[in-house]
């Protein structure tokens, strides 16, 4: 194995540019003659729209044109939508509000974007934005979820009577009736997982250019996924022909979910630039991100978790009302049911599991997947359930989770997923013993004399990612597959381009997928280059999202390496005049195995370009492309260890120990991954404790800027201790997982069950900030 192939701490590749300055962002990108847009957007969270008043704003300096959806809608510009189809238990299909990119009629939610003004400075832009004159009649609102549902709610959309999108079920409900009917012992509980804002470093922007002498539109975009931007842009939003159209996300400063999805900007900027003849760009500001990037979570459940006498799970129920916000976003339909409601079973062994979700509009932002989507938010209702039952029971909560792990591979879930592989014992081993789990009851006293109050908490974690396979997803509604592509290109020099539709946006993966490349063909990383995020260059791929860039993407790259080394072998042998079964390849070389006789890489490569002596019918050039599509999910899973002290006077809780065990499979870069590990345990640790978005009853978000919604900084967090075992994914030629998401699924249970085991209590909201850990410890007293 070279020095820098699988299984290396390479430091990456990409860093320099980021860390010198030199990344290229959307903001940073420049085109002649361009202008900037401001939008209007929604004072109320939901109004009727009587007039709207423009020429003051269109006299003002620098105005190049104020639009609004009434212009839109005339030019046959489309109604957003939301990319995957549920059907209610009853067999009809979700109800599905329109959404206007330019509301011109209703607005439902604060931030709702109602005109865009297009002017030559950013400044003249947003002046002018503030003369235009709309007039609202401002209507009841209603932000909370369970109360959307009651009949005194305001209707938020026609099509969705009593504002439900859909009430879905999975799993068996007589049998998780029965199990509970004769259970021993039932824990029951009420779960409430509360909304995050996702707040990547680089706040979304779009520039739309069109060139009218060739009726071509450009879009640079913080996209996750620039192909399937390109797609749902041109066949559903009529923005302009596919062919006509190139989208390109270049560096992204972050994304975590929120930069999936296609909003209303990018459609805008683009149809703004044929409008006005000049190319179009929009930068966030930071309370525009908060009030309008997809929001993440927003669950509240019930849950009933049956134990039969020797202390065994027989049966889950769980009931959730899950908040979509105002309008359906592309994929937040398969977030709180199959990205949910099919990971309830856990690491455990649960013979009868039912669940039942109600998605629910309110006058809030949109919702839609958030790192981990769905993940977090059955393993938060899991996790906190089975420390519960642990406590009421009177058993270790180690033990109790040990009793219960599924052992056996693979394994069939009462809730469609089928776990492939596994050792649960292997990562709650690790965690303990990486935690002194065994000491912990010392510290405690010790704690105790100083005057604080110390909790331990644990969370078991599995998630479903490598979002796959494309057969399976569509059965269940998705609109597109979840395949990816991959194309090596071996230059004449034998230097090698990866094009690959999987995006990076903070991943490391022009470190990690030119790793690949050095392991098969021992050439040096820094002759490697990975092309992703355009459109023009790469051919259609799916994206980056779910942890799917090494279990699918670095898939697609082994199989187009495959091609190569096979093209590559039979090259070599012609040349050595040796049996290409004879021919390996070492350390940037083509080998006769047993002999001295070689061929340089780049020799080999020049061959294959200059074709003066090739094999016979074979085609110049060294050049294959692949389509990957997963058979299966992949199933990463781990053990999470929080140490908490508590000042009970002012309630501020410290996390003075995080150990965090995972199962990722075979690792490529253990740096990369463990990065990923601290990053996930930041944003959990985060929700757990800082982090909350609170709109009052009128739909004003009181939680816009950074004054308001806390954010985790690092003296918020400890050193972690982050270790991996791995049983190999058998489902994907790498034997990978996925690493991305781990961290913020399993944290935010492993924080609040060690602030209630200090405390003493049952349960506590998120965040729990010092006043309402203060409050708890308070009412304990009484």
């Amino acid at each position: 194995m070279g020095i820098e192939g699988v299984g290396a701490r390479v430091a990456r590749k990409e860093d320099k540019r980021f860390i010198t300055g030199a990344g290229r962002y959307v903001d940073d990108m420049v085109v002649p003659g361009m202008k900037h847009a401001a939008f209007v957007r929604s004072p109320h969270a939901h109004a009727e729209i009587k007039k709207i008043d423009v020429k003051k704003a269109q006299a003002m300096p620098g105005v190049v044109g104020v639009l609004t959806g009434k212009e839109l809608k005339a030019d046959g510009i489309g109604n957003l939508i939301c990319g995957w189809m549920i059907h209610s238990k009853d067999g009809s299909p979700m109800k599905m509000g329109a959404w206007s990119p330019l509301a011109f009629d209703r607005v439902r939610y604060v931030g709702d974007a109602v005109v865009v003004v297009v002017a030559e400075t950013k400044g003249q832009a947003r002046d002018a934005a503030e003369a235009v004159d709309i007039a609202y009649e401002e209507l009841k609102a209603v932000v909370d979820a369970p109360k959307a549902l009651e009949r005194s709610a305001p209707q938020i959309h026609p099509e969705a009577d009593g504002n439900l999108i859909f009430d879905w079920e999975l799993g068996d409900s007589a049998a998780t009736n029965a199990a509970i009917k004769a259970a021993a012992h039932i824990t029951r509980m009420k779960i409430v997982n509360n909304r995050l804002v996702p707040n990547a470093m680089e706040p979304r922007a779009a520039l739309g250019h069109y060139d009218k002498a060739e009726e071509h539109y450009t879009c640079w975009t913080t996209s996750q996924n620039p192909h399937l931007a390109r797609l749902v842009m041109s066949a559903f939003y009529n923005v302009a022909p596919e062919n006509k159209l190139r989208v390109i996300a270049p560096d992204v400063g972050g994304g975590f979910g929120s930069k999936i999805y296609i909003y209303p900007e990018e459609i805008i900027c683009l149809w703004a630039s044929k409008k006005t003849g000049v190319p179009v760009k929009w930068v966030a500001d930071r309370t525009e991100s908060f009030l309008t990037d997809a929001h993440g979570r927003d669950h509240v459940s019930t849950v009933e978790m049956a134990f039969d006498k020797d202390n065994r799970i027989t049966g889950l129920k769980v009931d959730t009302i899950a908040n979509l916000g105002a309008y359906m976003s592309l994929f937040s339909s398969c977030v709180p049911t199959y990205l949910y409601a099919t990971l309830l079973s856990g690491q455990y062994d649960i013979p009868a599991i039912h669940a039942n979700v109600r998605a629910v509009y309110t006058n809030t932002a949109p919702v839609d997947a958030y790192r981990g989507a769905g993940r977090p938010e059955a393993t938060y209702l899991l996790e906190r359930t089975m420390e519960t039952a642990a406590r009421e029971l009177g058993v270790s909560p180690a033990e109790l989770r040990r009793k219960n792990f599924i052992t056996s591979f693979p394994h069939q879930t009462p809730v469609i997923m089928n776990y492939d592989a596994g050792d649960y014992a292997a990562s709650l081993d690790a965690a303990m013993a990486a935690a002194d789990y065994a000491g912990f009851a010392q510290r405690k006293a010790d704690a105790a004399n100083r005057g604080k109050l110390r909790g331990i908490g644990m969370s078991c974690y599995i998630e479903a990612c490598g979002l796959a396979p494309s057969a399976a997803v569509g059965s269940l509604g998705a609109g597109v597959g979840l395949w990816e592509s991959a194309e090596v290109r071996v230059n004449a020099a034998g230097t090698i381009e990866v094009l690959t539709g999987s995006h990076s946006h903070g991943q490391g993966h022009e470190t990690t997928f030119a790793q690949l490349v050095n392991q098969r063909f021992g050439v040096p990383i820094d002759s490697v280059s990975i092309v992703h995020g355009d459109t023009d260059k790469v051919q259609m791929g799916m994206g980056t999202y779910g942890s799917r860039s090494g279990a699918v993407g670095m898939s697609a790259v082994v199989k187009a390496l495959d091609k190569v080394e096979a093209k590559a072998k039979k090259i070599a042998a012609h040349l050595l005049e040796a049996d290409e079964g004879d021919i390996v390849i070492e350390n940037g070389a083509l080998k006769v195995a047993g002999t001295d006789k070689q061929v340089p890489w780049f020799q080999m490569a020049l061959a294959a370009y200059t074709a003066h002596n090739l094999p016979g019918g074979m085609e110049p050039g060294l050049k294959e492309t692949s389509f990957y599509d997963p058979s299966n999910f992949t199933f990463p899973a781990g053990c999470y260890v929080c140490e908490v002290e508590i000042d009970p006077e002012t309630g501020v809780t410290e996390v003075v120990q995080f150990v965090a065990a995972d199962d990722f499979g075979n690792i490529i870069n253990p740096m990369i991954v463990e990065g990923q590990v601290h990053g996930g345990v930041a944003q959990g640790i985060g929700q757990a404790l800082l982090e909350g978005t609170r709109y009052d009853a009128s739909g004003q978000l009181l939680t816009a800027s950074y004054m308001d919604y806390a954010m985790p900084r690092a003296d918020d967090l400890p050193s972690f201790k982050v270790s991996t075992s791995n049983t190999p994914c058998p489902g994907n030629p790498l034997g990978i997982k996925g690493c991305g998401e781990a961290g913020a699924i399993g944290s935010p249970s492993a924080v609040i069950n060690a602030i209630t085991d200090a405390i003493g209590i049952t349960d506590i909201a998120m965040p729990a900030s010092p006043s309402t850990v203060w409050a708890a410890i308070r009412a304990t007293k009484h």
